[in-house]
């Protein structure tokens, strides 16, 4: 019933109302000629992207599904709106865990390559993983054409060198110890020695500069260790363009190197 007035309205050039009626028609059965006859008046009022997309759904059960000139013309629109209206995307994710988003809606996850079709004009491509800056890179299709690129990536911590070399640290740390244990020797001998006043001072201010040069060897530990920092690397891309004709089905080509 919906696919009869589905057709009258078509007819009529009511594509509107023809187009919720096939809708309504294939939420309750799913048809290769529905999806045929959607994918026509689709492409009629300008969206080819889903005129695309119902003709693929149209053929997936196979040759035979359809009469043969309804088949030939599915095919046929399908090549047409390759060429002419339409571009392709494809992605290859080699590392595990990364998401990746096309124009903001999640795609795919790595590892894996995955393909998509797309209309003309400037689409975002953007890869999300822990512990990586994130890429959000905008890429011009056009239709017809096929553009080929690598975006390359590293991982957005960094560890620096330390500021000094290892041992400065250690060796104020054990000259600091050094006089310290020295200090502390002279005040246990001043100990059986009362009456020597000088020996006390020098005993004590070495204990006290001991003390002090061992502190700031201890910070200077702190303070040496590596230090690790982040870049903020946005990848690079290349990219070709070619005939999509060229390679048959064509599209964008990237490879996600992290």
């Amino acid at each position: 019933m919906r696919f009869t007035e589905a057709r009258a309205l078509h007819r009529r050039m009511m594509l509107v109302e023809a187009r919720a009626k096939y809708e309504e028609a294939l939420a309750a059965w799913e048809h290769p000629e529905l999806r045929l006859y959607l994918g026509r008046l689709l492409r009629s009022i300008g969206l080819p992207l889903l005129a695309y997309e119902n003709l693929r759904l149209a053929l997936r059960w196979g040759p035979g599904t359809l009469e043969p000139e309804k088949e030939q013309e599915a095919r046929a629109t399908i090549r047409a709106l390759m060429e002419s209206e339409l571009a392709a995307i494809e992605i290859r994710c080699d590392e595990p865990g990364a998401a990746v988003l096309l124009d903001g809606k999640p795609w795919f996850i790595g590892p894996g390559t995955e393909r998509r079709m797309v209309t003309p004009g400037e689409h975002i491509v953007m890869v999300k993983r822990d512990g990586y800056s994130t890429i959000v890179k905008p890429i011009l299709v056009i239709a017809g054409r096929e553009a080929s690129g690598q975006l390359a990536r590293r991982v957005d911590t960094v560890v620096a060198p330390p500021p000094w070399p290892r041992w400065i640290p250690w060796a104020v740390l054990g000259a600091g110890a050094a006089l310290g244990a020295a200090g502390g020797g002279l005040m246990w001998s001043g100990e059986a020695d009362r009456g020597n006043q000088g020996g006390d001072d020098v005993a004590i201010g070495a204990f006290i500069a001991g003390g002090a040069i061992a502190v700031t060897g201890t910070v200077l530990l702190l303070m040496n260790r590596p230090q690790a920092y982040r870049i903020h690397d946005r990848g690079e891309v290349k990219v070709e363009l070619r005939p999509i004709a060229s390679l048959g089905t064509g599209g964008l080509s990237a490879r996600l190197v992290f």
